[in-house]
């Protein structure tokens, strides 16, 4: 068709000048017309990684990811249904079609992918979903079509029977069509996705698995992540204790340890980390034995590492005298209150700023803890009000250091309406008029003020000791602390 249509237009251009027509606008119009649409194809065309140069680590396995057991065993029951066609026919069961990696950043969803590709010896292609959407109409769908048509060729180029074609950030691409009212190349894009998905069958040689990986699953389509299309969700949260101990283990093989053992400690200091965090403290850690010279990597270094994480870096400004003296009551509040409401809670603290914060108390839960009785919460508010008071207790006033405890004070009292557990009884929190919300969380606080004031006057001694150390050593550990309250 291509080669009739500029067989015809040089016909017709020679026509004209024959007969004496002055085609030099025509020949102007048609060659700017020539440099747009050679525009659109080159933006249309994609540059796709596969197994030889997107991905480095193709040998990865699921036994080189920690913390991620429940996800692993998942994603492998669904992937026997590409090592065992014959059996999966015999049963008249239909392969899946797409898999769905659901859950926080750095948990490590895109490594399962990629281990599922060693998993199953197939083709592996990589993309993420910004990389198919533009502002020029159709490019987007025209990717689509290209990236699974360039999966299928690969995997015959390889001689492979399986191709995995994994998406990151899906939810760039797949979101909700109508969302983007201004913009209707999203839903084209989404529309040909759909379509590309429909069309995959279980007879077709080589065989595509999609898997789409995103932490906003509440923002796809629902036609996208219908049985059909992604038929399987998998969860990849963050690692539990056991998880984040392998992580470790794991980043730390190639590094000089002191002492393995002290891995259990750090993991069970370091509840909330995702699998990123955890290489991201691994890889600290050795900075900073490197930094002291030392030839192995300590509790310490791993401790400092995890502040660094959390914190950011140690600031070089100093705060004057009298306002290290408020910080070091502040954190002492936090800890004093913490250690008698929730015994060996405590792991340092400390009046170096860091980050945004001139000071700060680190807890260290002895277990993971992911459901909370009103008790419990309260226990929160206590710990997070002690700074304040400790400061009134000493000064006579408050600061504005107290401002984000307070943010999560509320937060916290805000919880306690919302799971059912106040005085108002089980209510939906957004049915809830703002002003009976609001005094149902001031009554919450005040009550919990006072229980605040209460422990840390009873226990003003041990505060005040704590304060004058913080302040003269600016860090205390969790011995030199217990040590102090005796």
């Amino acid at each position: 068709m291509k080669e009739i249509i500029v067989g015809s237009t040089i016909a017709l251009v020679v026509f004209l000048a024959i007969i004496g027509i002055n085609i030099t606008p025509l020949v102007f119009i048609a060659f700017i017309m020539g440099g747009f649409y050679f525009f659109l194809q080159t933006q249309g065309n994609m540059k796709l990684e596969d197994v030889g140069s997107g991905i480095k680590n193709l040998t990865l396995r699921f036994e080189d990811i920690g913390g991620q057991d429940t996800a692993i065993n998942e994603l492998k029951e669904a992937l026997e249904f590409i090592r065992q066609p014959e059996e999966i026919s015999k049963m008249g069961i239909r392969p899946l079609k797409g898999i769905l990696l659901v859950g926080p950043p750095g948990t490590g969803k895109t490594l399962l992918a990629r281990a599922a590709a060693s998993y199953t010896d197939s083709v592996f292609i990589s993309a993420s979903g910004s990389e198919f959407i533009e502002i020029y109409a159709g490019v987007g769908a025209k990717r689509i079509r290209q990236i699974f048509s360039d999966a299928r060729k690969k995997a015959k180029k390889a001689d492979k029977n399986n191709a995995i074609l994994f998406i990151d950030e899906l939810d760039v691409l797949g979101a909700k069509r109508g969302s983007h009212s201004s913009h209707m190349e999203y839903d084209q894009t989404l529309n040909q996705l759909l379509v590309e998905m429909d069309g995959l069958s279980q007879n077709e040689n080589p065989h595509m698995l999609i898997i789409g990986a995103t932490n906003r699953v509440d923002l796809l389509d629902p036609a996208l992540i219908r049985p059909g299309r992604f038929d399987r969700q998998v969860q990849v949260g963050l690692p539990d204790k056991k998880g984040r101990v392998k992580i470790l283990d794991i980043h730390t093989r190639n590094k000089p340890l002191a002492n393995s053992l002290v891995l259990e400690d750090i993991g069970r200091e370091t509840f909330g980390f995702s699998g990123a965090h955890l290489e991201s403290l691994a890889n600290e850690a050795a900075i900073l034995a490197m930094r002291e010279n030392s030839a192995t990597i300590d509790k310490n270094h791993f401790l400092e590492a995890v502040n660094k994480v959390i914190m950011g870096e140690k600031l070089d400004r100093r705060p004057g005298d009298e306002e290290i003296k408020r910080v070091g009551y502040h954190e002492s509040g936090h800890a004093v209150a913490s250690e008698f409401t929730n015994p060996g809670s405590v792991s340092s603290l400390t009046v170096i700023p860091r980050g945004a914060a001139l000071g700060f108390m680190r807890q260290a839960p002895k277990d993971d803890q992911y459901l909370y009785t009103r008790e419990e919460l309260e226990q929160q508010i206590v710990v997070a009000l002690a700074g304040a008071i400790a400061e009134e207790l000493e000064f006579g006033n408050r600061s504005t250091g107290s401002k984000s405890d307070f943010n999560q004070v509320w937060k916290l009292s805000r919880e306690i309406v919302a799971a059912g557990l106040s005085s108002l009884g089980i209510v939906d929190i957004t049915e809830l008029s703002s002003e009976k919300c609001y005094d149902e969380c001031k009554s919450i606080i005040s009550t919990m003020e006072a229980k605040t004031r209460e422990v840390l006057k009873d226990k003003q001694k041990q505060l005040s000791a704590v304060a004058e150390c913080l302040v003269n050593e600016e860090s205390i550990d969790r011995v030199r602390f217990m040590e102090l309250l005796q």
